[in-house]
């Protein structure tokens, strides 16, 4: 497509930008390893949240939506939507408990709660793990939309577009630490949303299109709006709608929305002020996150469904893009081809800054993990702060440049979340009980990361049966749960004293660790001010408001008044109730 001269200006503006924010914030990051990666943990809470946001707001995330909309509907996006009882989850139970460790990274938490050579072993193992390899299969994916989207919209070759973002991102990355991160995202969701909501609401007003009302009237998307899933078709509900809301959000660690809070999340949450901070800023993120950004990313994917019915469709208006490409989350860059000048501009930086923003903490998160615990821990336990910056700087050159070569081999952004959520699958019932229950030791982690992985590799190399991923997700969550369980009971626990220390500073609830109480004549908790029944109530309000205000949306935009008053009104009961038991 043909850039006018302000498109460029405002994507030359946008850049400039970017960089500015990371230079200025380079001078307070470079003070110390905690500024470079925790920002003196003195960011308010809300910048945390929108940071959180930003970092899942990526340039791949509307691909996958519209994925997921061009072939299972809306209702499709049960998929991720479920996760949102995981965030829930994080907030009202996990945030104040990680807040209250006062770790560096989420990495650290396992010399924390488990003992002995094995538990080092695991730090270290994961910072690798983690840190490299599974991070940059996520920058990868997100590298990948990059690819797709200069491609359509700016006829670049992918090695034209992996190199201009790779320097910028590492650029401002490695200068400004999270504090440069963070003040970027922010800086990057305001234009990210503000870009997709003018888009939306041009795409949809194009002779083509005729309106929102037409748009969903239309026979190519009028089965495609539902919310739900249709329950009458097990063979579609299952995998849409059951499966993701009664096994995947407490099963599968997925970036993002790990069971219990981790990754990146959990960075946010250590760099808040206080515990309140860190349950404010992921509250604030869950429900910006599923309630605020999806509607713009469905309306594009639904009107896709008018202009590109088929794949046939986009491949005769963009000849030039490789087949190997050439997949269903390819329709939403294509889409934006149709916006004007000025606009188009205005879009491409959005979907840039979506893309900078998901990449540059991965890069500060991975970074993270390389000097705290692999460098520092393992090779060099005297490293001064200078040198543990350098390092940090090093290593986020370096992950950026395998992501950059690992993006040219992926295909499309349904088959890395596949991979992803597969990769993960039995672990996250782990993660939420080894704050509750004092018997789960390193062992059960090590087997839980041993045990998914090869059941996914499995899965993705060996195997070749006709199970849907959604089966596969089901059986490896059962493999892995099984083992991990074993492992736990056949293993010895983790040496009391450690699980004291433990106790005595999160002061988890004492359901789980009533034995070690008892052992040791501890006094019981005294901090906690609910109960974690209590706790589990809110995360069910929350749920609820979240929901209810998502789907209040919807019906707003398809003009079905009676279910808009109805979810309007159980997202403001819903609202009102968490916030008296709240307080």
């Amino acid at each position: 497509m043909h850039l006018t001269t302000l498109d460029w200006i405002i994507i030359a503006l946008f850049f400039l930008g970017t960089l500015l924010i990371g230079i200025i914030a380079s001078k307070k990051a470079g003070k110390s390893a905690k500024d470079f990666f925790l920002s003196g943990r003195d960011m308010p809470w809300w910048l945390l949240g929108v940071s959180m946001v930003a970092t899942t707001f990526s340039a791949d995330t509307p691909n996958l939506v519209t994925d997921i909309v061009r072939n299972n509907g809306v209702a499709g996006n049960w998929v991720w939507w479920a996760f949102l009882l995981t965030g829930m989850a994080t907030v009202f139970i996990y945030a104040k408990l990680w807040r209250r460790s006062e770790i560096t990274t989420d990495l650290e938490f396992y010399e924390l709660r488990y003992s002995g050579r094995e538990a080092s072993f695991l730090r270290g193992f994961r910072a690798i793990y983690l840190g490299v390899f599974f991070n940059v299969m996520i920058m990868a994916t997100v590298l990948l939309a990059g690819i797709k989207i200069g491609g359509i919209m700016l006829g670049l070759s992918p090695i034209q577009t992996v190199l201009i973002v790779s320097l910028v991102t590492v650029v401002y990355s490695s200068l400004g630490g999270l504090r440069g991160v963070v003040l970027t995202d922010f800086f990057q969701f305001i234009l990210s949303m503000i870009g997709m909501v003018i888009a939306a609401a041009y795409i949809i007003r194009l002779p083509e299109i005729g309106g929102l009302q037409k748009l969903i009237s239309h026979p190519n998307v009028a089965d495609k709006i539902d919310l739900f899933p249709d329950f009458n078709d097990l063979n579609v509900a299952i995998p849409l709608f059951f499966v993701p809301i009664a096994v995947q959000w407490w099963s599968a660690w997925y970036p993002g929305a790990e069971p219990g809070g981790g990754g990146y999340i959990a960075q946010r949450m250590l760099s808040t002020k206080s515990e309140k901070d860190a349950v404010k800023a992921t509250l604030f993120f869950n429900a910006a996150h599923y309630a605020l950004r999806p509607w713009p990313w469905i309306l594009i994917a639904l009107a896709s469904l008018v202009i590109f019915p088929e794949l046939e469709n986009i491949k005769q208006s963009f000849p030039n893009v490789s087949d190997s490409l050439l997949a269903h989350d390819l329709a939403f860059p294509a889409m934006l081809t149709l916006l004007p000048a000025g606009l188009v501009g205005l879009v491409i930086a959005a979907l840039t800054a979506a893309l900078m923003s998901t990449i540059s903490t991965h890069l500060n998160w991975g970074s993270s993990y390389v000097v705290n615990d692999f460098y520092l821990r393992f090779r060099n336990k005297q490293a001064s702060q200078s040198d543990q910056v350098r390092v940090g700087r090093i290593s986020t050159f370096v992950l950026m440049l395998l992501s950059a070569v690992m993006a040219l081999y992926l295909t499309n952004a349904m088959q890395a979340f596949n991979i992803l959520l597969q990769i993960g699958a039995g672990t996250g019932l782990l993660f939420l009980l080894r704050w509750l229950w004092w018997r789960i030791n390193a062992y059960s982690e090590i087997v839980a990361m041993i045990v998914s992985f090869v059941v996914a590799v499995y899965f993705e190399i060996f195997y070749g049966g006709n199970m849907e991923p959604y089966e596969r997700m089901i059986v490896g969550v059962l493999i892995t749960t099984v083992a991990w369980i074993v492992a736990t009971l056949m293993t010895r626990p983790t040496a009391t004293a450690t699980l004291v220390d433990f106790y005595n500073k999160i002061q988890p609830h004492n359901l789980g660790w009533k034995r070690i109480l008892n052992e040791k004549n501890i006094q019981a908790r005294t901090t906690e001010t609910r109960s974690l029944s209590t706790e589990i109530l809110m995360m069910f309000l929350g749920c609820l408001m979240i929901y209810s205000a998502l789907f209040a949306t919807g019906y707003f935009l398809y003009e079905e008044w009676t279910k808009f008053i109805m979810t309007g009104v159980l997202c403001v009961v819903s609202l009102l109730a968490l916030r008296r038991l709240w307080r």
